[in-house]
């Protein structure tokens, strides 16, 4: 699954991607986040959460994930993550606080 670009910061392309590694409460969500723009604060604070998952701060182009890409990187974060769906969940929402803080 790798990307032919170099993102540092996840990007809005690889969001259907993460539709179907969870349950039903974050297939819902990622529905929900599909059918806004990407520019819509609730896209931007998924997109947060999923930078924070994946630790996108610390990317760097010469790194490995970064060689294999976003979308996998992105998958494997949440494959990965231990906690429940409701924990996402809830990630999300703080992230959509501070979105908003930031409008």
């Amino acid at each position: 699954m790798p990307d032919d670009s170099t993102d540092l910061v996840f990007p809005a392309r690889v969001i259907p991607l993460l539709r179907d590694l969870r349950g039903s409460d974050w297939a819902a969500l990622v529905d929900r986040v599909l059918s806004l723009p990407e520019q819509h604060p609730d896209t931007v604070a998924f997109m947060l959460l999923v930078a924070r998952l994946a630790h996108c701060e610390t990317c760097t182009p010469v790194e490995y994930r970064a060689l294999r890409g976003c979308s996998y990187c992105a998958v494997q974060a949440l494959k990965r993550y231990r906690g429940t769906d409701e924990d996402l969940l809830r990630l999300y929402r703080q992230a959509q606080e501070e979105v908003q803080q930031t409008i």
